[in-house]
């Protein structure tokens, strides 16, 4: 006598059973199911990975004076090329916490000069993604970026990845659009183990040494400050004069400039942010034009 099974409401004898397990066998090499695709599980960072950026401090040396680029070099140079895509092969996660932060520094300056080579832009770089003058996506919104596999825009970097994640206000001295208002590029690349020093010399830079920028007028009580620490405020404690403290930090203790700073008693005025693009070329010519 033959036992029966129940399957789905129906009697199912066993060699019945036996062949239908024959057939869903052949059928998985006939037609394979997707692969189960697992997620993506990041590495723990190691305390001692770190990412060599030496082509992309080369080039910057070669190719950067006091902050004015030679985007020709920089298009025409397969280290670029060759460093852009070591940037797309590496996972930032898996370094400690300063690489990582040196690592997108890098990678958005890199990429904003790559931007400019392939938009083959010499004005400025709010002409880019710019028609019949309305700006539309905007040079920031570009895809551009390729780190660790994945695509970004350079807001994406910043505003997404650097600024929440870090909370590192001297972000903003280091972070250069490619216009001659922005902090200077420095001719180096970043790096971990010298990144708090690179931060505090670019805040210098900026703040102090760039009086078109930032300065401030003992005779007036005026801070005259630009743009970037207004618009970017809720990085420096949320207002004008949480900024000006922040920044009175660069100035000599006791200092008249820092004592005013401190205080909060002064009158504020932004200066003019030139978007001129910082490049060495445009230099040239409007120096021959003169």
């Amino acid at each position: 006598m033959v036992r029966t099974l129940q399957l789905a409401g129906r009697a199912l004898t066993r060699p019945a059973r036996a062949y239908r397990a024959l057939w869903f066998l052949s059928a998985l090499v006939i037609f394979p199911a997707a692969p189960v695709v697992a997620q993506a599980q990041a590495s723990p960072p190691s305390a001692s990975a770190v990412f060599d950026h030496s082509a992309f401090d080369a080039l910057l040396r070669a190719h950067v004076v006091d902050g004015m680029v030679n985007y020709n070099a920089f298009g025409a140079s397969a280290a670029f090329t060759g460093y852009l895509a070591a940037l797309n092969k590496q996972d930032p996660a898996t370094l400690p916490r300063d690489e990582q932060l040196a690592f997108w520094i890098n990678a958005y300056n890199a990429y904003t000069i790559q931007l400019i080579v392939v938009k083959r832009e010499t004005e400025s770089i709010r002409n880019i993604n710019k028609s019949f003058g309305l700006k539309l996506k905007g040079p920031w919104s570009e895809p551009l970026a390729k780190v660790g596999g994945r695509s970004y825009t350079l807001d994406d970097i910043e505003h997404s990845i650097i600024r929440p994640t870090y909370k590192e206000p001297r972000i903003h001295f280091a972070l250069v659009c490619a216009a001659m208002g922005c902090p200077p590029l420095r001719s180096e690349a970043y790096t971990g183990a010298r990144l708090a020093a690179q931060l505090e010399e670019q805040g210098a830079r900026f703040l102090i040494e760039s009086p078109a920028k930032n300065r401030v007028d003992l005779t007036t009580s005026t801070f005259y400050h630009s743009m970037i620490l207004n618009y970017y405020k809720s990085d420096f404690g949320g207002s004008l004069q949480s900024a000006a403290k922040y920044v009175a930090r660069w100035y000599r203790p006791g200092s008249p400039e820092r004592n005013l700073l401190e205080s909060g008693r002064f009158k504020t005025v932004e200066t003019n942010y030139d978007w001129t693009l910082n490049s060495q070329a445009k230099a040239a010519a409007a120096k021959r034009r003169s």
